[in-house]
């Protein structure tokens, strides 16, 4: 009777956990991530289908670059372009996935008006030969001329770390955001923006911006088609290029009940109304037709040269991008991992303008919490009073059932329906009916080593394992160290390499820098593109948590040594890092959102030893530690390097180079060390004369370059413009 009571409390927990997550109550990333995966596979095999004749991709590939040179082109080229797309083969509209934010100066304009000015500046026939071609030679005004009446519109980028551009310089806005103040929640803000040319903005018909949303995967499957920026509000491209079609087309919002907000938007006028869904964040799902290439694809080398019979182009929507790997804009999508940005733009306008949207109502979540209530009410009370064959019986049926009827919600009704949190809690419930006993007693175990296998080594997941219930996920307060590294110029080694060589070279590196982390008792917290995060004390508890990360750094550095040696051989560059640690008290726990959750750190230490990461490159050394992990290191050998007030602190702190243990030094590294000490004293007692000589006189195997000249420098300057008795040597890197 009680095992009954307790499986069946089991199996109404079950169904409210899944009801919840139905109802965003709270969010299960395991439900979350196989949703994912079967939206991308209902999308792969039921394409909206339709002709997608009528929207043409332009396409800037290898055959063009390889004719005409690398990307960019001379703005020259793209005002040929312009007139054979609407001269020549008379297309009805073009969109640029692309920005023109820089001015071309590829004509040699501005050498031959340096010589006007110089060598030349007298030459009258010179200045009047200059004057003719200068109209020629003005490759942008060429451009906008050729932009000029006619139906193109450009793209142009929203993004968080952009930096805010004047006002003369945004595209136009649909409406202020103060227009419809009771739905300016919906609206995604943003924080900068990288735009046209203004000369070439003021030209075109309108703008329109490419901010797709991109998932926890790294996926695009929705776009937002309105976002907010500077209190007003603008349209994507697709949107933009659609309204362009529809002569005095206006956009309305959809808004059928005002507590649930935007459903809808339509562009309309007198005899057309084309209406698409979008969802809380203002975003519509793309409606794929295919795989990649699924619309018609032509050379822009060709278009150019006139290789194209008109036919393939006349009356078209023109969309200009590019396939070019080396471009950078292939996306990963539910139809493949290398799908052109530039044809996600032309789903969308053909989804618009065919009319062939997914929608994901606000009702959706009834219908996905009906369904789970069904199966969790036949397989709790029914099922349980089954033979094991009538349960598995009944299961087969429920699962026949519930997939077909959300396959036939999704074809007929175009309705995106949940379809994981069912399926999940069907199998689940099964699952707990055939076999709870053996669940119950291994469950906590498998979760335990699942939240925490990722994050720590292997070896002491196996240690809390042995006492699962002494370690939590949630939020506490304590003492930990934590660790921030990176790569120096990697901008410069990205570039350099093949995209498969570069994902290689990481791998390496990543996988060599993260062993030493672990091997020393390390928590990885995330990789940050090149960069590592890490911590010591948590999960586990550490007392030696500051000397365990120190000794990481310097097993990295020396691993770092090793690897670059097979980097070299295989024709690769050699990489160097820096390493920033610093000891506080931060908050540790699982944090997040209820799309992604990480076990990671906060804090204001956490803050720091980013910072000291940075000003590793500023002093040219290897690692730096906060006074904070010094502090509780006595017997490691350490050399002041400076005391800094960096940016968000206004207290001072004293930054250190670690040199190891006391124990291991030898005579030389401590006479060494005597001499630069000396040095920072009359650095910092203001004897400028004798810290000179002294810099001057310490070998080089004590002062880098980097550093030499730092305080070479800093004295120059502070001789001139002496900081007066009551200065405390403290170096402000408020940019740090």
């Amino acid at each position: 009777m009680r095992a009954g009571v307790v499986r069946t409390a089991l199996g109404v927990a079950c169904l409210v956990l899944f009801l919840g997550h139905a109802f965003s109550y709270w969010r299960l990333p395991a439900v979350s991530a196989l949703e994912t995966y079967l939206y991308d596979v209902r999308v792969r095999f039921s394409p909206p289908g339709g002709s997608t004749q009528q929207v043409v991709i332009v396409d800037i590939d290898e055959k063009s670059l390889g004719e005409l040179g690398r990307w960019p082109w001379s703005r020259d080229v793209l005002a040929v372009l312009m007139d054979q797309l609407f001269a020549t083969y008379k297309i009805r509209l073009v969109g640029f996935d692309m920005v023109f934010s820089e001015p071309d100066d590829s004509s040699g304009m501005a050498v031959l008006e340096r010589l006007a000015a110089g060598e030349l500046k007298g030459n009258a026939d010179y200045r009047q030969a200059l004057e003719k071609v200068r109209g020629q030679l003005d490759y942008d005004r060429r451009f906008a001329a050729a932009l000029e009446g006619r139906n193109a519109i450009l793209g142009y980028y929203f993004a968080d770390d952009a930096r805010p551009l004047a006002a003369e310089m945004l595209p136009r806005s649909l409406f202020p955001l103060a227009d419809f103040p009771e739905l300016a929640w919906q609206f995604q803000v943003t924080r900068g923006l990288g735009t046209n040319l203004p000369l070439l903005q003021a030209a075109a018909a309108g703008a329109g911006h490419f901010m797709p949303q991109i998932d926890v995967d790294g996926s695009i499957r929705r776009v937002p088609l309105l976002v907010s920026y500077g209190g007003q509000v603008y349209e994507a491209l697709s949107v933009a290029m659609v309204r362009q079609l529809i002569p005095n087309s206006v956009l309305q919002l959809g808004v059928p009940d005002p507590d649930a907000g935007i459903e809808w938007l339509e562009i309309s006028n007198d005899t057309q109304r084309l209406r698409f869904p979008v969802d809380a964040q203002l975003a519509t799902m793309v409606p794929f037709r295919g795989p990649e290439r699924s619309f018609p694809y032509l050379s822009a080398v060709d278009v150019l040269k006139g290789r194209i019979p008109k036919a393939e182009l006349e009356g078209r929507i023109v969309l200009v991008g590019t396939s070019a790997a080396g471009l950078f804009d292939l996306r990963n999508t539910p139809m493949g991992g290398t799908y052109p940005g530039v044809e996600i733009h032309a789903n969308l306008i053909a989804g618009m303008l065919a009319q062939t949207f997914m929608s994901q109502p606000y009702y959706v979540a009834g219908i996905e919490g009906g369904v789970l209530l069904v199966i969790g009410c036949l397989l709790i009370f029914v099922a349980n009073r089954m033979s094991p064959a009538g349960s598995s019986a009944l299961m087969l049926a429920l699962l026949v059932l519930a997939v077909g009827f959300n396959l036939w919600l999704w074809q007929d009704a175009r309705l995106v329906v949940p379809l994981a949190g069912s399926l999940m809690l069907l199998f689940l419930l099964y699952g707990l009916g055939m076999a709870w006993g053996f669940f119950v007693e291994s469950r906590s175990k498998r979760r335990f080593t699942a939240l925490f296998g990722q994050y720590v080594p292997p070896e002491l997941v196996e240690e809390m394992a042995r006492a699962p219930e002494s370690y939590s996920m949630n939020g506490r307060s304590d003492d930990l160290t934590i660790l921030f590294s990176d790569i120096r110029d990697f901008t410069s080694l990205s570039e350099g390499l093949p995209p498969d060589e570069l994902t290689h070279l990481m791998n390496e590196y990543l996988g060599a820098m993260t062993h030493e982390i672990q091997a020393h008792r390390g928590t990885l917290d995330k990789y940050i593109g090149d960069a590592i995060m890490a911590f010591w004390g948590a999960p586990v508890a550490d007392p030696k948590h500051a000397r365990h990360a120190v000794l990481a750094a310097m097993a990295m550095q020396k691993r770092l040594q090793a690897i670059n040696l097979d980097f070299l051989a295989r024709g690769w560059s050699a990489i160097r890092i820096g390493v920033g640690i610093n000891t506080g008290r931060v908050t540790v726990g699982d944090m997040g959102s209820s799309v992604r959750k990480a076990y990671t750190v906060m804090g204001d230490p956490v803050n720091l030893a980013s910072r000291l990461e940075a000003l590793t490159r500023h002093y040219g050394v290897g690692i730096i530690v906060g006074e904070e992990t010094r502090a509780v290191l006595p017997d490691f050998l350490f050399r002041e390097l400076d005391r800094v007030r960096v940016k968000g602190k206004r207290k001072a702190v004293a930054i250190f180079e670690p040199w190891g243990v006391s124990t291991e030094a030898s005579t030389e590294q401590l006479d060494a060390l005597n001499l630069w000490h000396e040095f920072l004293t009359n650095y910092r007692g203001r004897v400028w004369d004798t810290a000179l000589e002294q810099l001057g006189a310490l070998p080089d195997s004590l002062v880098n370059a980097s550093l030499r000249n730092l305080y070479q420098l800093r004295i120059e300057q502070l001789r001139v413009n002496d900081p007066g008795e009551d200065w405390d040597g403290v170096t402000d890197l408020l940019s740090k």
